[in-house]
């Protein structure tokens, strides 16, 4: 259990009740993204926050029953832990009942833990750099990807970043995958290093943005599509189709408040499922246009 931050909601009105409402309409829409995936949670009690990924974290386990299930996964030490996820909305509505406020999930799912079916590069950007910035160097991802035939998608984090995230046939392995999105962000960054970095340090991503890869290994995350935050504003990760990504957006107008209305509007990501590729086919493409 790793204990963060105190939410940040400004106002009273926004509490648990609401947050629980937001999830019981948003479940449908979400469940295609977190079917399956396992899941670290961010949940809220009394003005403290944790992390949980699995039932060994106390003091909260033993919350989890059906319809949240465990997986069983392999650690670094040799032992097994019983890591959370769902298969149905109502696993994501069991979730929020137990103050999950924020819903983060691996790039793989439990009945092929091994087979990541997701990459993620997290632009995040130096706190100086507008929203702007992040909007043009998202569309510069989104080409890099097109040109080694991956097609991509636009998440807004709930924040100023924003996660170019690519549906991938689970076929390669997670030393694949980190490669990949490690070579990738580096030729970014190397061909525009006055826009980007890979650089770890916070002191050295001054005026750039950090081209995150990192979220592409065995047990990290991402922040799940339309999930809350626990910021100000009460902001969610708003999935947006490209034409949507335009001038002038305003990142944080996407809260629990106004989400709900706005998808009535817009249906984003309609072909995220039918969109995977082969990362070992792009892997290819990308030594071809090195060689």
């Amino acid at each position: 259990m790793v204990w963060t931050r105190e939410p940040s909601f400004p106002k009273p009105d926004i509490s648990v009740r609401a947050t629980t409402l937001y999830y019981e309409i948003m479940a449908p829409l979400m469940l295609p993204h977190l079917e399956g995936r396992l899941l670290n949670l961010l949940r809220c009690r009394q003005q403290q926050c944790f992390f949980q990924r699995s039932r060994a974290h106390p003091p909260s386990g033993s919350d989890f029953k059906a319809p949240v299930l465990l997986a069983e996964v392999a650690q670094k030490n040799g032992r097994t832990e019983d890591y959370l996820y769902v298969t149905d909305a109502a696993g994501i509505l069991a979730c929020a009942k137990v103050q999950t406020v924020e819903f983060h999930g691996w790039g793989s799912r439990a009945a092929a833990i091994e087979t990541p079916d997701r990459l993620v590069i997290d632009l995040d950007p130096d706190p100086r750099l507008g929203f702007e910035a992040v909007r043009d160097a998202a569309f510069q991802v989104r080409r890099g990807f097109e040109a080694l035939g991956l097609e991509s998608f636009a998440l807004l984090s709930g924040g100023k970043g924003v996660h170019v995230v690519v549906p991938l046939i689970p076929e390669a392995g997670w030393a694949e995958l980190r490669e990949f999105a490690k070579a990738f962000c580096a030729t970014l960054a190397e061909a525009h290093p006055d826009r980007f970095t890979v650089a770890l340090r916070k002191d050295q991503r001054r005026g750039r943005i950090f081209l995150d890869y990192l979220r592409n290994d065995r047990t990290a995350t991402a922040v799940a599509p339309l999930s809350t935050r626990a910021r100000a504003g009460a902001t969610v990760s708003m999935p947006l189709n490209w034409p949507q990504v335009k001038a002038g957006l305003d990142p944080m107008k996407f809260t629990i408040r106004t989400a709900p209305a706005l998808l009535k509007k817009n249906k984003p990501w309609a072909t995220y499922a039918k969109s995977a590729t082969s990362l070992r086919a792009a892997i290819e493409r990308m030594i071809k246009s090195k060689s």
